[in-house]
């Protein structure tokens, strides 16, 4: 029997029969395959959980901003400038010995304070009495030869009248006189200097001021050019400070001081939380230090209470002038960016715009406002980062304020309720 015949059906190999099996074959595998991942990724949706959509970000979830906020109000803000300088006396003495001799007595101690004339110092004064005696028993012995010349200067006189003698005796005796004349006046010097010797042998202090650390003791042979001298003396009361201002600020400097005003002048600590004196401008230097371009200023302090010391650093706030009436913000209002000098002011509807302000003289506190805000005018002073134009706000009390804070509305607008393009220049003046 032929193979043919056992196996009859259609020849696979036989072109003619059942043409494109193979791929119908492959079609439809692809789809069972694209059928089973779509349905895999319709399970996994179903099964992923519901994310949120809202909008994120700052503003992402929609509610009013929660914001600190401060009232625009009346008020007086001063005008100053602000050096930094160092306290400097008006004298420091080293004081010295005049004479030379051993250290008897010390009569003060170290940081008291003394006054003019007060004792300090007592060198042994038994040299300068033993010199004192000596040169007053040379001026007895003198005066006695003076007289004693005068006698004979009258009687040679009587008898050069006479003929007597000759004219050369008595001219003689006349610079004998002369001379002893002379003697005695030296025999006075000598007493004097040696009365002031013993004058200097209590060394008093030449000044009031306060006592430094002393540089001998008792016992010590001092000269008049003791290196490190025997004592410094400062005076504190009244005590001055130095100081700088930048060039810039010279001019309504001198505008105050031509005009005859006196201007207050107080001191600070070196961190600006604490004043510790009060005074007036003493003086203005003639010249700006080129290198820095600086001036120096000299103010002048009571320090009664000694609360500035020698070489101590401290900020000196000059008053200028006061603006009374002034509108005044928190400085932490204001803001910079693209629109110049602004603050964020909050609106009847307890929304937020934004309102441009021209910026006066300030303090580390306040600020004037010149242009843009009227007093009562509500400002945004915490959480303006993360405002914008037209923001919803929730106004919330800084810690210790008592009671709700409440919104006035659009007050702070400026004149007929335009906003003011604020000046380039902040004149913060502090």
């Amino acid at each position: 029997m032929n193979d043919e015949n056992r196996f009859p059906g259609p020849n696979l190999t036989d072109s003619g029969a059942r043409p494109g099996w193979r791929e119908r074959l492959l079609t439809r595998r692809v789809l069972v395959i694209v059928a089973v991942l779509v349905g895999l990724v319709i399970l996994a949706w179903l099964l992923t959980p519901k994310a949120s959509h809202a909008p994120s970000g700052r503003f992402g979830s929609g509610g009013p901003m929660p914001v600190v906020t401060a009232t625009a109000k009346t008020g007086d803000m001063p005008i100053t400038l602000i050096g930094l300088g160092a306290v400097t006396p008006l004298a420091t003495v080293t004081v010295q010995s005049q004479i030379s001799g051993q250290i008897m007595h010390i009569a003060f101690k170290e940081g008291q304070t003394v006054k003019a004339g007060d004792p300090l110092i007592l060198i042994d004064p038994r040299p300068y009495q033993v010199a004192l005696e000596q040169a007053q028993g040379a001026l007895v012995r003198d005066k006695a030869l003076l007289d004693n010349a005068h006698i004979d200067l009258n009687r040679y006189q009587t008898l050069w009248t006479q003929d007597s003698i000759a004219e050369q005796q008595l001219a003689t005796q006349k610079s004998l006189v002369v001379q002893d004349e002379g003697n005695v006046k030296t025999d006075q010097g000598q007493i004097d200097a040696a009365k002031l010797n013993l004058v200097y042998c209590h060394i008093v202090s030449p000044i009031p001021g306060i006592v430094g650390l002393q540089q001998v003791n008792v016992g010590n042979y001092v000269t008049p050019a003791e290196p490190n001298g025997l004592v410094v003396i400062t005076q504190i009361k009244p005590i001055t400070v130095e100081f700088t201002l930048a060039e810039d600020e010279i001019p309504p400097l001198l505008k105050q001081l031509h005009a005859g005003r006196t201007l207050a002048a107080t001191a600070w600590d070196r961190n600006n939380t604490q004043q510790l004196a009060s005074g007036t401008l003493q003086s203005v230097d003639s010249q700006i230090d080129p290198t820095t371009g600086t001036i120096k200023l000299k103010a002048i302090f009571p320090n009664t209470d000694e609360s500035l010391f020698p070489q101590q650093f401290v900020n000196v706030v000059l008053l200028l002038d006061t603006m009374h009436g002034a509108t005044l913000i928190p400085q932490a209002a204001i803001q910079r960016g693209a629109p110049g000098t602004y603050v964020y002011l909050v609106n009847a509807d307890q929304t937020v715009s934004v309102q441009k302000v021209t910026l006066g003289p300030g303090d580390p506190t306040n600020i004037a406002i010149t242009q843009g805000l009227q007093p009562g005018a509500i400002v945004v002073v915490d959480g303006a980062d993360k405002l914008k134009d037209g923001a919803k706000v929730l106004l919330r009390q800084p810690a210790g304020a008592a009671g709700p804070a409440k919104a006035k509305g659009q007050q702070g607008q400026g004149q007929g309720g335009h906003r003011h393009k604020p000046s380039s220049s902040d004149q913060s003046g502090s």
